[in-house]
């Protein structure tokens, strides 16, 4: 976008605008690196109750998965309410669902057969965001970001969010043009669009964070040590007389169909 002239009076008007917004985007990056930590404080304490918890015992991958499908059930149980119930069956399915499409015949990787559209959009992407292209360590830093959004959708042969990846670049404050008062209003404008839209994305994935499954099982885990209650030991020893149940199951059917020649 390049800049024209102004009268003294509009030009006035447009700094003292341009200020206000200076000011607005100062207290929305403030916002931002608050959300940033917050959303990077939960990753981290998932992580470190999820690998404090199953770290070294059998229940953790791939023994995890049957630990955490057997959660969902023993919680419904608990509750003791066809809601709960309901839940924890879809939970379930979810999760053997998940467990067969990475483990099962269902996973068997499938050919890659980009189309010229998908590959065009690529090489365009590929070629505005590229990391080797950075100004500096705070712009490689969001060019490694965004290339890895491409090469995600490439990989998904997602045509769409390569052309979102792009008209998010035409939107961006580094496709303005031209310098001055109104350029750089322009500029201003748009990191606001951008740190409101990324607020927002925080927002969203903190919430799906404290749905998720394992951050579930850490509340209720911290809501029986108030009751002094260990709630892993409990889960540890339903689960494993469960495994020890099916497999008895499973060696008496072997023995069976041994003994009827099958």
């Amino acid at each position: 976008m390049h800049v024209r002239g102004y009268a003294r009076g509009e030009l006035r008007t447009l700094t003292e605008e341009l200020a206000a917004k200076r000011d607005e985007l100062a207290h929305l990056e403030a916002q931002l690196a608050d959300e940033e930590l917050a959303l990077a404080s939960l990753n981290a304490e998932l992580a470190a109750f999820e690998g404090c918890t199953f770290a070294g015992s059998e229940f953790s991958t791939p023994n995890w998965t049957i630990g955490m499908l057997g959660w969902p059930k023993l919680r419904a149980e608990r509750a003791a309410t066809p809601e709960a119930r309901s839940e924890a069956a879809q939970a379930r399915a979810q999760a053997n669902e998940s467990y067969s499409a990475a483990h099962g015949k269902a996973a068997e990787v499938q050919p890659f057969t980009p189309s010229p559209d998908l590959k065009k959009l690529f090489r365009e992407a590929a070629k505005r965001v590229h990391p080797d292209t950075a100004s500096d360590d705070a712009d490689r830093t969001r060019r490694e970001r965004l290339m890895k959004e491409v090469n995600a959708a490439y990989a998904a042969g997602d045509e769409d969010a390569l052309r979102r990846i792009l008209a998010d670049l035409d939107s961006s404050p580094d496709a303005v043009q031209g310098s001055g008062v109104g350029a750089d209003l322009v500029r201003v404008l748009r990191q606001l669009r951008q740190v409101r839209n990324r607020i927002s994305a925080i927002e969203r994935e903190m919430d799906a964070l404290k749905q998720s499954e394992i951050a579930l099982l850490r509340k209720d885990v911290e809501r029986a040590e108030e009751e002094s209650r260990d709630l892993l030991a409990e889960i540890e020893a339903t689960v494993r007389e469960r495994i020890k149940k099916a497999r008895g199951e499973h060696e008496a059917l072997a023995v069976e169909t041994k003994k009827h020649g099958r």
